[in-house]
């Protein structure tokens, strides 16, 4: 799967989170940063590692979506764990 795909896939699953913030999701960039953007919920950001590990197939190990800063490094992470 390339960056390109991990994006357009989390572009996806952030819209579904809530769909009002579509027009955010798609202007978005890998340095786009994601709580300061969408202002999660906690109960958000849970919709957002559940569907982000089915998805992907992978578990977040000892670290949550709100260690992330950036789009960007939730891609870096998710292809680490893709490899």
């Amino acid at each position: 799967m390339t960056r390109q795909e991990i994006i357009q896939e989390l572009k996806s699953i952030l819209i579904s989170a809530d769909e009002k913030n579509r027009p955010l999701v798609e202007g978005c960039t890998e340095q786009t940063n994601l709580m300061d953007t969408f202002g999660f919920s906690s109960v958000g950001i849970l919709y957002l590692v559940i569907a982000i590990e089915e998805t992907f197939q992978i578990r977040f190990e000892n670290t949550t979506v709100t260690d992330f800063e950036t789009l960007g490094s939730v891609v870096d992470y998710i292809e680490a764990k893709l490899k």
